[in-house]
Parts: C-alpha cells; structure tokens; sequence
C-alpha cells in the first residue's frame, strides 16, 4: 500500500493538495462490538468548496483536522461553518502533534474560541507517528450518531458522485437514506425518469467490493452500464422502478466565479473536445461549461470556474486524462449591463458588452476576503489589497501571533494573480478564504487588441477603466516580444472604443535592396528604397498575422 492512499490522482500527489471527495468503508471493533464506519475524505481549498458540501450532505458528522504548527487557517473555518450548517457533530482534532514546531496548548485554545468545546474534548494526533488513532475512531463510535433510515421503506438513495469508466460505463456512488438495494433490482433515476438494470452494487472499500446488496445508511456504487454522460446528475435520486419513492432534496446549484473560453488547438478535435468535458464533467459537478464562438479560434466552450486553481486543475485533467491540448482565453467574471432602456444584460464575454452608448451603468461581483496572518505582514497585504481596489472592514487579533483582516473587494481582482502574490508577499504564511457578497456599480470597460487595426476577440478584456491603460501597455509590449516578425511593419494597439491607450510597432524584415548600389547618384537608392516601401504597403493591405498560442497565455502570466 502506498503513502496517501485516497489521493491516487497523479495531478494531486504532485501538488500535495486533495482535489476529489473519496469515500471508503472501514471496519472496526470497539469494547467486543463490530462497527462499519462510512468515511469521506473532502478537499480543503477553497476553489473545492461545492465538493465539500455535497459530501456534508451525505454525512452525520465532521472531524475539524488542524496543523499543530500552523494552526487554524481561513479554509477550515469556512468548512466549518459549511458543516454546523449541516447540523453535523464536530469532533476537533490536532494533527502532527510529533512535529518539532507544535503548538498545541495555543492551537487548543484557538479551538476552543473558535467551536467553543471544551479543551478536554480535543484529540491530540499523528498521522506519521500513529499517534491518537484508536482515540479518533472511538470518539466517533462515541459522539457521532448513526444513520437513521428506514430499511423497509421505497428506496431512496442520493447521489453525491460518479465516474466514468470505458469498460464499465458510468459508476455512480451514493449515500442510502431509506431503504435498500440488490443485485440485479430494477432501478430509477428520479430527475431523468431513465430505468436501468443493477449489473453489479457494492460498497466502497480500497476499490469497489461487490455486494449482493447494499442497505440502509450505507454509502455505495452501482454499475449499470450506462454510457451517455448526460443521464446522471449528481444531487439526483436513485428509487426502484417497481416501487418509486419522493425525490431527496438536492444539492444547490453551483455558482462558478470564474469564466474562461476553452478551445481545441485544431479544430477538427471539437467533437472530441466535447465528449471530454462531458465526461469530466462527471467527475467533477462544479465544471459548467456552454457552446461558444470565437473568430480567432473557431468553436469552443465557455466554461464557469470556482477559482483559478479550479482552472488550472481542469486544463491540466484534459491534457492528462483525455490527451486534449487546449487553449485557455483570458479568465473573468459576469457584469451585469443595465442599459438606457432599463433591460438587464449578463456579460459574460466581452464580445457581449452592449454599445457602451446605450449602457447606463454596469455592476461587478464583490466579495468579502478573510485573511489570516501573522502581525508582521499586515503592512504589505494592506498594501496589496488597496492596490486590488480593496477596503478594509476589520482587523482583529485572534492570538498574539495571528491576526485576522477582512476587505471587500471586486471579484475581477482576485481572478487573475491575488492568491500567488498574496502568498509571496507572506512567504506563505497567509490564509485565504473568500465569499460572495453581491453586485455593485463600477466604472467597467472593454479593452479591444488590434493588430494592424483588425481586432483579436480573444485578446479583449472587461476591466477597470483606472487599470485599463496600464494593463494595455503591458499586454502590447507581451506581443511584441511573442509575435513573430512579418514582411510588413505590424502596429499592436490597445484600445478602449476609439481611444488608443498605447501602442508597439513590430518592424517589417527587410532586405537590403541597396547593397548592389556601388556609388553612383543618390537618386538611384532612393528610387529602389521607394519601391521597397510602396510593396510592403501592398503586402501589409493583404498580409495576416498569424497569433501563436503562447499570446493568448501570456495574457494570464502578465507580471505587475
């Protein structure tokens, strides 16, 4: 058995960081009794937050896990809250306690304050060292209550996750709340009205363990062979078809931040590019993803996000998983347009910004940032977040060491690289965690990209009109470094309407009509200069400028 053995996505073994919810059944005995122990293992950053809430929602309690040497962070206190909003038993727990630089009498009271339990109540553990884990399972044999179902009821089971398999099809994983199912049941699919046969039902162990049935209160997989993604939905309810129950109450319907275009590199590969993201999207219920057009870059996908590193890990699963190489356009998030009539527009793309003459006025998302630090880097995240066109709400000491600070801020900012630089101006020793507050009016404007006066749409951006002309200098001088030289002179320009903002010519090649001139009048240079310049007029008029690739990522890794 290898170290980290729920995390067996290559993708998080190399970050360090759990991406997917994995559920496993454990046995163990306590005092001569047998007891079956139904566990899940949920992400902890923030971009993750819809698979944590959806495994709460299958489960009776939570343990809070925190670093004895960091302490408590601003991502478990929003799980927290996410978990007491459940109405789920907390049983604290400090880890890596055998670590040189543990804390643990402050963590305790760190705890304390937070959850307000007593300090006896906390579980002092390590993983490494097999410290404290005969107390954690007893505390949770102890304080957390078991399912309460009825086995003889209709079923009703709620499916929390599924995967897609190229042999077997689509397993779906859910939790029984009532009710029970067997081998080669009939079985229904409560939002799609779809019936299937159980080929194979089972509990999750270290792999899937087949079952001649699963029971109430358990959380399970059934294979049914089902190969169209669309037919299963996560938060929907699986029943029996000969004795079909009410629907569970769902999940809530996930709200991506983020927005970015997804493009095949070639455009034949789209069909395919669409099967991925269909089979991503099972394994992943916090993708959201709609046709889209580009004139640069064909047909593609407009894709909603929680967060940038979300982002991220879904570019690099399409590389890795599906062998998909994509390109992303530039990330952002929706305005809302109010025009002079009083209609209401959503933007999600600057190619739907109404005529900013029939636009009234437009609204941007805020949220309210938590970040906690140590006292000593206060000054330089001030700094930053004033920078980010951020205000100050609160500052407060939750120890002597850690302090608290919430800003609200525009969601537009965070977007691009406010977590890394956050962490760079720490030297990583800040938290962040972030939630949505609502829209508010903002002086928004779309940035247009021309080259040679034609304009690149997936190089414009919606953006701050005080931030406009820096950005646009920036991205002009990017493309001059990454577009190659032509035979003709190319102008790239940053504009807002028809206001260039700034401007970078990249020189034509040319060659050195004059070289066979060996004296003579100057005239007759002059004549061949001439006609170099008058054919490189034609060819700018007809010329294209191929954009590479690596344009439109710079536009992602722009340094300030």
């Amino acid at each position: 058995m290898m170290n980290q053995v729920l995390d067996d996505m290559d993708l998080e073994r190399e970050k360090g960081i759990t991406i997917k919810s994995h559920a496993i059944q454990i046995d163990c005995t306590y005092k001569g009794q047998a007891y079956t122990l139904n566990l899940i293992d949920t992400p902890g950053h923030v971009d993750f937050s819809y698979e944590v809430s959806r495994a709460l929602a299958a489960c009776e309690g939570a343990l809070l896990l925190v670093d004895a040497a960091q302490g408590i962070q601003a991502q478990p206190i929003s799980n927290l809250y996410l978990a007491i909003e459940n109405d789920l038993e907390i049983i604290p727990v400090i880890n890596k306690i055998d670590m040189d630089g543990a804390m643990i009498e402050e963590v305790k009271d760190q705890i304390v304050d937070l959850i307000g339990c007593k300090p006896e109540e906390i579980l002092l553990a390590s993983g490494r060292a097999s410290i404290g884990i005969e107390e954690i399972l007893e505390a949770i044999v102890h304080r957390i209550p078991a399912p309460v179902g009825k086995p003889d009821e209709a079923l009703q089971a709620l499916i929390f996750d599924s995967v897609f398999n190229s042999f077997r099809g689509i397993i779906v994983y859910y939790r029984i709340m009532n009710g029970r199912i067997k081998k080669g049941e009939k079985v229904k699919f409560a939002a799609t009205g779809t019936t299937y046969e159980a080929d194979e039902v089972g509990i999750l162990k270290m792999g899937l363990s087949p079952q001649e049935e699963v029971k109430c209160g358990d959380v399970g997989y059934i294979i049914t062979g089902i190969k169209n993604a669309k037919e299963v939905k996560v938060g929907d309810t699986l029943t029996l078809a000969a004795r079909p129950a009410e629907m569970i109450k769902g999940f809530e319907e996930v709200k991506p931040m983020v927005f970015a275009g997804i493009f095949p590199v070639n455009t034949d590969d789209f069909e395919e590019l669409r099967d991925c993201m269909e089979k991503l999207q099972l394994n992943d219920a916090s993708l959201t993803f709609e046709l889209e057009t580009s004139q640069a870059l064909g047909f593609g996908f407009r894709c909603g996000f929680l967060g940038m590193l979300h982002m991220e890990i879904i570019q690099e699963r399409l590389e890795r998983e599906f062998n998909q190489t994509v390109i992303t356009t530039v990330p952002n998030v929706s305005f809302v347009a109010t025009t002079t009539r009083g209609e209401k527009v959503v933007v999600n793309n600057p190619t739907e910004m109404p005529d900013p003459v029939k636009i009234d006025k437009i609204e941007e998302p805020f949220i309210k940032a938590q970040i906690i630090t140590k006292p000593e880097y206060i000054g330089n995240i001030m700094t930053l977040c004033i920078q980010k066109r951020g205000m100050l709400i609160n500052q407060g000491y939750l120890t002597p060491t850690r302090v608290e600070l919430i800003f609200e801020m525009p969601l537009t900012e965070i977007v691009f690289d406010f977590y890394d630089k956050l962490k760079s101006q720490t030297r990583g020793y800040a938290s962040f965690d972030y939630h949505p507050i609502g829209m508010r009016e903002s002086d928004i404007v779309k940035m247009d990209i021309l080259l040679n006066g034609d304009k690149v749409d997936a190089l414009s951006a919606l953006i701050h009109r005080n931030r406009a002309q820096d950005f646009g200098r920036k991205l002009c001088e990017k493309l001059k470094e990454l577009l190659p030289r032509q035979q003709f002179q190319i102008a790239i320009q940053a504009a807002i309407g028809a206001k260039i903002l700034a401007r970078e010519n990249i020189s034509a090649m040319r060659k050195d009509v004059t070289a066979k001139c060996y004296g003579g009048d100057i005239s007759r240079k002059r004549k061949l200069l001439e006609r170099q310049k008058e054919g490189k007029k034609r060819m700018r008029q007809i010329g294209n400028v191929e954009v590479p690739q690596e344009a439109f990522l710079a536009v992602l890794k722009l340094d300030d």
